[in-house]
């Protein structure tokens, strides 16, 4: 441990920032759909694997890629006329008496049914999960907090959300919420929010499919919209701007030019979709921030620091501002180096914005965290591996 370098630096708060944007994507959107099922294979291989072996085996499960199919809307409801085609790609190790086709399809078909409201069956499923290198699998041998990274690479987290981005994850909360489905019906699966702040001034812009088998003429999609509208600027503050569906010619008598859908998702013809694409783990995507561009979905909770190292990162973060005096918020970025043991990483750097000026006392504050966060990693690996912590 006393061979890691560490560089802690301060800077002003984030809040001081006269431009910042986020964004969110909801739990039906094409990336988030790869996502998703990435991770939920991940974990079903956690458990047979732990079944099998009691411990973690070597995989990665980390690709995925949603093939958009072809639809034709129509007011009282279309139809799809060519389904959905989501690849799962990755590497397992074999489980005895398992076929990891199998795993990988009935995981994946088990997860679409649960999370959205279409029928599953407009997505044909494939898997293109193999066995992985050698080399790799040694990674695993020496127990969890003794395992080696398999890449070298880093995670980033930041703490706490500033208003924008806790606004922007609750609007998300809100369009996923049953009682907002049970109040408009035709508000499909799939939703995007983006939020912008301009020194005070706040913009949000949403879109989200609607269902064509709700909404009957030109007329009704346009007062479904308007209502949305409305019911979601209620819950912001009044000198927030909020917009839905954009890009909808408002001159239209016609399905054309308005956002209607079969199923309530994009990808039945609008948009395709690919693991890491989406929200990193904090269930966001912040230009405005440091951030990993690491896909955690679907990685291995053990060694593959993609996911590990962007988890702990967010926990350091979180407990550098609860628990360090004088700290308003702090980025912490730690980097690893393939074959080293994953509590020791190449490098830890960290940023924290503060008012005041950062003493020696906070500065070893600071240091005995980060030590202990790194000597206690098989929990945060333990967490990941039992679905405690969100990978998107």
């Amino acid at each position: 441990m006393n061979g890691i370098e560490m560089v802690v630096t301060a800077r002003e708060p984030f809040q001081a920032r006269e431009v910042e944007m986020c964004e969110h994507k909801g739990i039906g959107h094409p990336d988030s759909l790869c996502d998703g099922v990435a991770e939920a294979v991940s974990l079903e291989l956690n458990r047979a694997y732990l079944q099998a072996y009691g411990r973690i085996q070597h995989y990665n499960v980390d690709k995925a890629l949603l093939i958009g199919g072809e639809s034709r809307p129509r007011f009282g409801g279309g139809q799809v006329l060519t389904r959905m085609r989501l690849i799962v790609c990755g590497r397992a190790s074999l489980l005895p008496n398992v076929d990891l086709a199998d795993l990988v399809k009935g995981t994946a078909y088990r997860y679409i049914s649960e999370i959205v409201r279409c029928d599953p069956a407009l997505f044909e499923i494939e898997s293109a999960v193999r066995t992985g290198s050698p080399n790799l699998q040694q990674a695993f041998g020496r127990g969890i907090s003794h395992a080696l990274a398999n890449d070298t690479s880093f995670g980033i987290g930041f703490a706490p959300y500033s208003p924008l981005e806790n606004q922007v994850l609750q609007l998300g909360m809100q369009l996923r919420s049953a009682e907002f489905q049970a109040r408009f019906p035709a508000a499909g699966d799939d939703y995007k929010v983006m939020g912008v702040r301009i020194g005070d001034r706040v913009t949000f812009t949403v879109a989200l499919a609607l269902i064509d088998r709700e909404i009957y003429r030109a007329a009704e999609y346009f007062a479904v919209k308007q209502a949305i509208t409305k019911h979601l600027c209620a819950t912001l503050p009044s000198s927030c701007d909020l917009a839905v569906n954009t890009l909808d010619d408002s001159s239209t008598n016609s399905v054309d030019g308005i956002y209607l859908t079969v199923s309530g998702l994009s990808a039945e013809q609008g948009d395709d979709g690919q693991v890491g694409r989406g929200n990193r783990m904090n269930g966001l995507i912040t230009p405005c921030r440091s951030m990993s561009l690491e896909a955690a979905a679907g990685k291995n909770p053990v060694s593959h620091v993609g996911k590990l190292y962007n988890a702990l990162a967010w926990e350091i973060a979180r407990a550098l501002v609860t628990e360090v005096k004088g700290v308003e918020d702090a980025t912490v970025q730690l980097l690893s180096r393939i074959g080293q043991p994953v509590d020791q990483p190449a490098l830890v750097a960290i940023e924290l914005g503060c008012h005041v000026r950062m003493s020696a006392a906070m500065r070893l504050a600071v240091q005995n965290l980060v030590h202990a966060h790194l000597s206690a990693i098989e929990r945060t690996a333990a967490r990941l591996i039992h679905g405690n912590l969100p990978a998107f």
